[in-house]
């Protein structure tokens, strides 16, 4: 007999009506290992961090998108698990992983977010305030 496990991801803990500096203040109270904390129009999001099915995908995508920037012969810089944070418009956000496209950059021009479960704040809207 085979027994198959699926691996649930947890439902993220959502607290809303949150200042920016309540946020900032909550974050260094919270900040372990094992949680990851984005925070998007006042709402903060706790999530555990991602299973072997979400890391099993990032993987993927993230090989395949290196050997498409390796195709077209683009300078580019692996950023890892990059945070992203503005204060002006109050968001906080960790993607998957990032790329810097060419030299001396800022931030990372390509994100990769992997969402295998649903609940929390809108990730797209997120990484929408960082585009310039």
């Amino acid at each position: 007999m085979i027994t198959t496990l699926i691996e649930r991801e947890a439902e993220p803990i959502l607290i809303s009506d949150l200042t920016w500096r309540e946020f900032k203040a909550v974050e260094q109270l919270i900040e372990r290992p094992g949680l990851r904390l984005s925070f998007l129009d006042g709402v903060l999001e706790i999530r555990k961090m991602p299973g072997k099915k979400h890391e099993t995908i990032k993987k993927r995508i993230a090989a395949l998108v290196e050997i498409y920037l390796e195709f077209l012969e683009l300078d580019f810089t692996p950023t890892g698990s990059v945070t992203l944070e503005n204060e002006f418009e109050k968001v906080k956000k960790e993607g998957d992983e990032s790329y810097e496209l060419g030299a001396n950059r800022k931030r990372a021009d390509l994100v990769i977010e992997v969402v295998v479960s649903s609940g929390g704040i809108d990730k797209l809207e997120a990484y929408y305030c960082f585009i310039v």
